[in-house]
């Protein structure tokens, strides 16, 4: 079932946004400050192409605390929230919208809503499989 829904949102806009996702990771690459976080943008551009199977935890509930689990982490995510996340979750919810008028595109409004709130604070979170 996650292949034919994956293969379903990369057809009615999933590339889209995962676009999007890779062109924050350039701009924070090019601005070297946020070298921090074009990484972890081209990991969620991956999880944006693909959502079906695939879900965001806390990063110390898989690997124990780190560096961006504490109060570092709140820094960046607050740092990236005013960079680059309120664009990312604002396309996401424009998705959401347009998907959510038909009943077939429910299950695809739905994860556009779970990915803009991970925009918004992806920072001291992982990608994990279902």
């Amino acid at each position: 079932m996650s292949l034919i829904l994956n293969v379903l949102w990369l057809v009615f806009g999933g590339v889209w946004m995962a676009v999007g996702w890779l062109f924050a990771a350039l701009l924070m690459a090019i601005s070297i400050v946020g070298l921090p976080w074009a990484r972890s943008a081209v990991v969620m551009a991956g999880y944006c192409l693909l959502p079906f199977g695939m879900q965001a935890v806390d990063r110390t509930e898989v690997s124990g605390p780190d560096i961006g689990t504490g109060a570092f982490g709140t820094l960046g995510n607050l740092l990236w929230l005013v960079l680059a996340g309120w664009w990312l979750a604002l396309g996401h919810l424009i998705s959401a919208v347009l998907m959510a008028v038909t009943i077939i595109g429910l299950p695809f409004a739905w994860a556009h809503l779970k990915l803009a709130g991970f925009a918004l604070w992806p920072v001291g979170k992982t990608i994990v499989p279902r």
